[in-house]
């Protein structure tokens, strides 16, 4: 089953046509990954699924992206709540510069929870699920900026999950790790999927390789194959393809 439909979908900055004509289906629970050399368009279409590009001046769209059928660039979509189904997760971890606890209680309390007994039972559902409350459970009330690269970008998904997402949205969440904590980072994402639909830019190869089920490969804002993980690593139908796995170009 679906939960993202992208339909003759374009993308301009400017004059500048960063997204050609992009059409792809994103399955419910499963991660799809987006490889492609830089500059390819992979984190502008990422960013499109929840209309992040909106807040770069002079962006034009045209085409369809429908998340469980409804079309998310129609006319008085209320982007606070598109956002709050539709998650992101950035390269660099971005805690707030505040406790661990009101990190995590963040989202919950704009969205209206007020009851401190309820949103130390949402921060603590929220850390179990990254495998970070027995770690941290006697230190909510630290700073959130002293913990490790790591745990701070367990932390950034544990805020994004609180508010209940049912789709996250990751752009090189592991770029800024070192290899053990990326394993770390994608055995939670290996997880997640379970509960979430996944989508995630990777320059890593072997990383789309291990954590997905299907992988889009773009070209100069084009998608040019979509397909099961494997078979785009082992038997990829374009050429281009192809040269960009072996390291011919990108």
């Amino acid at each position: 089953m679906n939960k993202i439909d992208i339909r003759n979908f374009n993308l301009y900055y400017g004059n500048f046509q960063a997204l050609i004509n992009v059409n792809l289906s994103i399955e419910k629970r499963m991660v799809t990954a987006l490889i492609g050399p830089s500059g390819c368009g992979k984190s502008t279409l990422l960013r499109s699924l929840n209309r992040m590009n909106d807040l770069i001046e002079g962006v034009k769209v045209s085409g369809e992206v429908k998340i469980d059928d409804r079309n998310i660039y129609e006319n008085g979509l209320d982007l606070i709540q598109l956002r709050k189904k539709v998650g992101m997760v950035f390269q660099r971890p971005n805690p707030f510069p505040l406790s661990i606890f009101d990190n995590i209680a963040y989202g919950p309390r704009l969205h209206g929870i007020s009851k401190k007994i309820r949103l130390q039972a949402e921060v603590e559902h929220a850390l179990e699920r990254v495998h970070l409350w027995d770690d941290l459970k006697d230190r909510l009330n630290r700073y959130a900026l002293n913990l490790s690269l790591e745990q701070q970008q367990r932390l950034c998904i544990a805020r994004l999950l609180a508010v209940t997402p049912d789709v996250v949205l990751m752009d090189e969440p592991c770029s800024a790790l070192d290899p053990v904590s990326t394993a770390k980072v994608e055995e939670l994402i290996y997880e997640l999927k379970k509960h979430y639909t996944i989508v995630i830019v990777t320059h890593n190869m072997q990383q789309a390789a291990r954590v997905s089920d299907k992988t889009g490969v773009m070209l100069l804002g084009e998608l040019i194959e979509y397909g099961e993980t494997a078979d785009i690593f082992t038997k990829p139908a374009d050429k281009r393809t192809e040269d960009y796995i072996t390291g011919r170009f990108g």
